[in-house]
């Protein structure tokens, strides 16, 4: 049993202590923006000429696994499938998981405009047995009040669940906020999102359902309606944007508090300075062990310590950007 199941375990009991909040590191970035997803190759003094090589990235993968404070680590199965062959798991607490589809709507390399309309379904990664080096996966789905495109969504969603089912291979639903413009007032597209999620769910049971889920946070409001509306619905966030570290160490805090009990940050961790410091403060800020703003302080003296210069100065990483962790 890794961790990860472990935590799960506790918190589908309704016995969650804060220390069972679930971290994920997203690495799965090569299915969507591809090459520019490894991430700039960091200079100690804040430059860089170049974005990291796969195996550079494969590499940053290896350590954050072998630091053991994530609690899932997600990638493309591609990617997986390296890590396992060259041994990074062996003797790791560290679940590993694979990103099971790509819709449209991640389809976003430098030049491309797919994303500027209604997400489609598509699936590249294979579930079955023969083709995957774990038994966990995210599926990912998003909502556009578009009544074609969102019904060949949810019956791809249905099709990769019972498949799922029968493949004995678990999953969590990753449901992003619309794509494209909905005509639905920006105030409720946060509870438009909710009660598409409750809906597609309700027709299915446990066999068929997700472990958890991995949402955008629209603010307290709607996270707290998510979270409490059905106990047996474990709610998690994904990271948004690179954004500050304040953002990051906020949007830990914030989520935890109005009910999530996942985070799942991509960007927030492979873009920062310091990738395992990044993730180590997070882990404190999430147990509790420090407020947001002090794991900025902690985090600038990490980097002080190993002489790498910050993106940006101490004050300007204090400063909460992201409108939603705000409000």
């Amino acid at each position: 049993m890794t961790r990860y199941d472990a935590k799960l375990a506790r918190i589908k009991a309704g016995a969650y202590r804060r220390g069972d909040f679930i971290i994920a590191d997203a690495k799965d970035g090569d299915m969507g923006p591809s090459i520019p997803s490894c991430g700039p190759k960091l200079e100690r003094d804040g430059t860089h000429a170049r974005l990291r090589t796969r195996a550079e990235f494969l590499d940053q993968i290896r350590a954050v696994i072998a630091d053991d404070v994530v609690d899932i680590m997600l990638t493309s199965a591609s990617n997986l499938e390296i890590l396992k062959e060259t041994g990074a798991f062996d003797g790791s607490r560290v679940k590993p998981a694979i990103r099971a589809n790509d819709a449209t709507d991640i389809w976003i390399g430098r030049g491309a405009t797919y994303s500027g309309r209604p997400s489609r379904p598509y699936r590249t990664a294979s579930i079955s047995a023969r083709h995957r080096h774990t038994d966990l996966g995210l599926y990912s789905i998003t909502f556009n009040n578009d009544l074609d495109a969102d019904h060949a969504s949810l019956t791809a969603f249905l099709d990769f669940a019972r498949e799922a089912e029968e493949n004995g291979f678990d999953y969590f639903l990753e449901v992003f906020n619309p794509n494209v413009d909905t005509g639905i007032a920006p105030e409720l597209v946060p509870h438009y999102v909710n009660d598409c999620i409750c809906r597609a769910l309700a027709g299915l049971t446990r066999a068929h359902r997700p472990q958890f889920l991995k949402i955008a946070y629209n603010g307290p409001k709607a996270l707290e309606e998510l979270a409490s509306h059905d106990p047996g619905l474990v709610v998690g966030v994904l990271g948004g944007g690179a954004g500050t570290a304040r953002d990051a160490f906020e949007l830990i805090h914030q989520a935890e508090k109005y009910g999530a009990r996942v985070a799942l940050f991509g960007r927030k961790i492979n873009l920062a300075e310091d990738p395992l410091a990044m993730v180590r403060h997070m882990r404190a800020v999430a147990d509790g062990d420090l407020s947001p703003a002090e794991a900025v302080r902690a985090y600038h003296g990490d980097l002080e310590a190993q002489g790498q210069k910050p993106y940006r100065a101490l004050d300007d990483d204090m400063a909460i950007t992201e409108q939603v962790l705000k409000a």
